[in-house]
């Protein structure tokens, strides 16, 4: 393929628009924001695991505390029944069982009202634990939303960088023989990089030295001969700096 030298030169200046676009695309897979939202959003997830456990321990104290008050609120009521039934009189017998079952009824009482107690402590516990869960729910959401923002905030700057550098471009491959472009891209598909500088009778792509034949080759090529590298394929070009 045939190409002018300064076309040949000018694939440098595509080539380095085209280095920053990819450089851009490779910061915006891996902002350290990334990382830190998985991070957190892992810790979210555990954090909202053990939210849903203290909840349920909370909420199955809550039941048994109403249970509790349920069975207490039904010994008050016969308690008062029997009281108003010893209040009325009647046979000493009758006065007598009345008595008997007022003392197993204040006995009952008192032992649903110690294990309500219990169950109050330790639902006062489970709470804290609760609360404890929120509030470090609530940081680590704070922590991720501010690490989101830093994110969209390099997000809108990439993006911004790389509308600038892809307008640029435009102009650049255009103002260049097609077919030299056409080559150029697919080089630089398979390789990363189409084109490199030909420094000190050095492949500015691969780094490896010219010598001998391939040397030769190089050096006898006309100027706008487009040269590519035999080791990496690439387009080498020539300038006052390649010591050839």
């Amino acid at each position: 393929m045939k190409a002018a030298p300064q076309d040949q030169r000018r694939l440098l200046d595509l080539q380095a628009v085209d280095i920053a676009l990819a450089q851009l695309a490779h910061r915006h897979k891996s902002l350290p924001e990334l990382a830190e939202i998985a991070t957190i959003s892992r810790e979210l997830s555990a954090l909202e695991d053990q939210r849903v456990r203290a909840q349920v321990a909370v909420d199955d104290l809550d039941r048994d505390i109403a249970r509790f008050e349920k069975d207490i609120e039904q010994v008050r009521t016969r308690k008062d029944r029997d009281t108003a039934r010893l209040n009325a009189g009647g046979a000493l017998r009758e006065i007598e069982g009345l008595q008997h079952e007022l003392a197993t009824l204040n006995r009952r009482q008192s032992e649903l009202e110690d294990a309500e107690l219990e169950l109050m402590e330790q639902r006062e516990g489970a709470e804290q634990a609760l609360n404890e869960v929120k509030k470090k729910l609530a940081e680590a959401s704070g922590r991720r939303a501010a690490a989101e923002a830093r994110r969209d905030a390099a997000y809108a700057e990439i993006t911004k960088e790389q509308e600038f550098k892809t307008q640029s471009r435009g102009p650049l491959a255009a103002d260049l023989p097609a077919d030299l472009v056409t080559l150029y891209d697919k080089i630089r598909a398979d390789t990363g990089l189409g084109a490199a500088l030909v420094r000190s009778g050095r492949c500015g792509g691969c780094r490896i030295e010219l010598y001998g034949a391939d040397l030769a080759r190089v050096k006898s090529a006309p100027a706008d001969e487009v040269v590519r590298c035999e080791e990496c394929r690439r387009i080498m070009v020539r300038t006052a700096e390649s010591g050839l």
